[in-house]
């Protein structure tokens, strides 16, 4: 990597000169995020589509010399990474990816992750650190175990990450450098992770302006389950249960409660399949509380309706917009 602490407290003094404008405070973010990086020469991006695009974009340019390296699966989807600036070069072999990088990021569907990251980690050189972007985590921690790490080259490790930041869309087609600024990353370490890691995974979210938050990988899906795969559950079959006829009637309502529905199935038979089980409990949760609503609509009891609507309410204004 190209850029000096010389450099970059040179640009810090250029900074000062108008601290207290926006424009400045941009610029010093920008800076302060890219000095987080002094560390990161190559990192390699597995699965360039919208998440691991987003990555590779918001990298580039918080540090225009870093190397970013794309792997996967699909010519074609590497070749638009690489046009559209997500990547800078392409790997054509696992060993060619992993053998010079820092920091391996795998932007797999979820019941890719394991098979990826036990082909990758053999071949990483000591000190690497990977992680995923997976939606579901503790079969993923499960497999990935201490127990099955024993072949690993020294210091090599994998910490599960999540960030919270998709969309329906997919491909690097649709990928956006600010895409994780503001957003939470959810990091799943378990008892054999290493501070030092830890601490190189939180600072690599945060460079990219994301909040990171800690839990454990069983805490994260079961949290999962009633923030994100839930949702996509109910959006899905309420728009599978419209009828045809009635979809020019529809607007923002219907609309704004169905987007997430056109999301890839493929890819969330996987999330909820990979989750079944804090999602059945969600499910079962969110029935008994429907059951609350169709009680009220059929004792015509227009004070319990009120009240479901108001804290519905309530906690949808406290998320903001």
């Amino acid at each position: 990597m190209k850029t000096s602490f010389r450099a970059a407290f040179s640009d810090f003094d250029a900074v000062a000169e108008s601290a207290f404008s926006p424009a400045a405070q941009s610029r010093l973010d920008l800076l302060q995020s890219r000095l987080s990086m002094t560390t990161l020469r190559c990192v390699t991006i597995v699965g360039v589509g919208l998440i691991g695009g987003s990555i590779g974009l918001a990298l580039r340019r918080r540090n225009p010399d870093i190397r970013v390296l794309g792997f996967g699966s699909r010519p074609e989807t590497l070749a638009e990474a690489k046009r559209i600036g997500a990547i800078s070069e392409l790997a054509h072999t696992a060993e060619a990816a992993v053998a010079y990088s820092d920091l391996i990021i795998v932007c797999a569907p979820v019941d890719h992750i394991v098979d990826v990251v036990k082909r990758l980690a053999p071949a990483c050189r000591a000190g690497t650190l990977l992680t995923d972007a997976g939606s579901t985590k503790l079969g993923i921690a499960q497999s990935l175990s201490a127990a099955e790490n024993l072949t690993w080259p020294g210091d090599v490790e994998f910490i599960g990450s999540h960030p919270i930041a998709g969309n329906e869309k997919k491909g690097p087609q649709h990928a956006r450098p600010d895409l994780f600024e503001g957003r939470v990353v959810v990091i799943t370490p378990t008892a054999e992770s290493t501070k030092a890691n830890l601490t190189r995974l939180k600072d690599f979210w945060t460079s990219l302006g994301s909040r990171v938050v800690e839990m454990t990988a069983a805490e994260h899906d079961q949290a999962l389950a009633v923030t994100s795969h839930l949702p996509h559950l109910l959006a899905a079959a309420i728009a599978g249960t419209t009828p045809e006829r009635y979809v020019t009637l529809t607007a923002g309502g219907w609309q704004d409660t169905t987007r997430i529905a056109g999301g890839d199935p493929a890819l969330w038979r996987q999330i909820l399949l990979s989750n079944r089980d804090n999602v059945l409990a969600a499910l079962a949760q969110f029935r008994g509380e429907l059951e609350a609503w169709q009680a009220a609509l059929e004792n015509q009891d227009a004070t319990e309706l009120e009240r479901l609507l108001t804290e519905a309410k309530r906690i949808r204004d406290a998320v903001g917009s």
